[in-house]
């Protein structure tokens, strides 16, 4: 299956649920590759902040990303109609700090998107393949989400809140072209007891009755009703049969779950990936979806690693040698680390380091246990990548590459004299603006030594930085 993006630009309007402000929410088409992404328009400089569980700042009644000092609260109702309509990339430009509430649902979004229309790209869609069981499970709170394989994408959730009115429920999606009919209509719901709460905190400026499923789990007079009606800009309140206040008509009998389960697929989207397996959530919530998530990125990222293990064969004339890389890269003996280049494409590339005594840094690292020190094997990863950055300049030799972050390093085995190292660089996102955002793993044969997330810029020499060069 293709990737897909919208074919034009559309937009919504509406209220944040905790400030109560207007926000507009504008989808445009984005390349391949691109996933979702946000844009605070707002801001000085308009930052991006990408949907990545690693950006997950909070999980206070709903998912917040944070990069820098842009956030964007309350993603997982937008994310799940991405993802329930199968649409791969789209920059999602916000002039505020929320995305709007709209109706409690994702249907505003999916009415939006189908409006804008669905266009195919040209590159293969990337899932993440669920081949073993993966779960995570909080045993105090009796919560537990599980990933089992599957064909295609399904998913079942089951809540249970020890309430007469809202007991134990069940919801089930058993194929993706189920979304729009029986998931996206599905209303957030709270408790009378949290909304008095939330209420006397200002937490939920831009809450309304209308948009949310508020259920009665204690005895209420109709003083109380009153009162909680002035509140909440309504002439009055009544509680029908089955303890739900008579602001909202149930769509179904089991709404709450379908909501949860509308809830699950959009922080699961936080992995970057479209999953193929089955989903089981018990009592999910977005702290527990979002440690969840983090699990099968990280599964993701080990796959990846694993099955793309890259082979040097000595035999074959490199794409670039030595000498060639020197025309590319700045740096000279005793800082160049990289001896030949044996794979490159517009996404990834991967260099060779051929250790050997003669390094001059053996002499004290260690005397008699020479050790290939672990910043040397992240430097050799970045120069590899920097190879990748600067073939898409016309003038490579006059430009720099400078760091700017590493993230999540580890190393994991020796590398001594006489080891070859196979440096793999994988860009994590397209470049922009000079950015460059990779994911590093040096193997020594099929075996992983390092590895890390390595952020840099390129610089047209002369320029000024404030970053560090590699």
């Amino acid at each position: 299956m293709k990737q897909s993006t919208i074919k034009t630009p559309i937009s919504v309007k509406g209220v944040g649920l905790h400030t109560g402000k207007p926000v507009t929410l504008t989808f445009k088409p984005a390349p391949v590759n691109h996933g979702y992404r946000f844009q605070r328009i707002d801001l000085p400089e308009q930052p991006v902040v990408p949907a990545d569980v690693k950006l997950v700042a909070s999980t206070n009644r709903g998912t917040t990303l944070r990069s820098g000092d842009a956030q964007v609260a309350t993603v997982e109702h937008v994310l799940s109609a991405l993802t329930g309509l199968n649409i791969d990339n789209v920059l999602m430009e916000i002039d505020g700090p929320e995305i709007p509430i709209m109706d409690g649902t994702s249907m505003p979004f999916v009415h939006a998107l189908m409006e804008a229309g669905w266009q195919e790209q040209d590159a293969e869609r990337e899932y993440f393949v669920v081949t073993e069981p993966i779960s995570y499970k909080d045993e105090i709170m009796g919560i537990e989400l599980l990933a089992l394989p599957a064909d295609s994408f399904e998913a079942t959730v089951m809540i249970d809140f020890n309430s007469k009115v809202l007991g134990q429920q069940f919801a089930a999606l058993h194929s993706m072209s189920e979304y729009v009919d029986e998931i996206a209509n599905c209303r957030t719901f709270v408790f009378v007891h949290e909304l008095e709460k939330l209420l006397e905190m200002g937490l939920i400026k831009g809450g309304d009755l209308n948009n949310a499923i508020v259920i009665a789990d204690r005895r209420m007079d109709q003083s109380e009703l009153d009162d909680l009606a002035r509140k909440m800009g309504k002439q009055s309140i009544k509680i029908d049969s089955e303890g739900v206040l008579n602001t909202v008509k149930l769509h179904f009998q089991n709404e709450p779950a379908r909501h949860k389960l509308l809830d699950v697929i959009g922080d699961l989207a936080l992995i970057g990936k479209p999953i193929r397996g089955k989903i089981v959530a018990t009592k999910p919530g977005h702290t527990a979806n979002v440690e969840f998530a983090k699990i099968l990125k990280k599964h993701l990222t080990e796959k990846r690693r694993l099955l793309g293990i890259p082979k040097s064969d000595p035999e074959k004339e490199p794409l670039y040698d030595v000498v060639q890389i020197s025309q590319m890269l700045p740096h000279r003996f005793p800082f160049l680390l990289v001896d030949k280049i044996v794979e490159l494409s517009e996404t990834h590339v991967v260099g060779i380091k051929n250790v050997t005594m003669n390094e001059p840094f053996f002499q004290g690292h260690f005397p008699d246990n020479p050790i290939f020190p672990g910043v040397l094997q992240i430097e050799a990863m970045a120069q590899t990548g920097g190879i990748l950055a600067l073939n898409n300049v016309s003038d490579p030799g006059n430009w720099d590459t400078y760091f700017l972050k590493i993230d999540n390093t580890k190393f994991k085995a020796k590398v001594v004299p006489g080891d070859t190292l196979i440096l793999k660089m994988e860009l994590l996102e397209p470049i922009r603006r000079g950015i460059v955002h990779m994911q590093g793993t040096a193997y020594v044969g099929n075996k992983i030594v390092s590895e890390g997330e390595l952020t840099a810029q390129i610089v047209r020499r002369n320029k000024d930085t404030n970053a560090n060069g590699v």
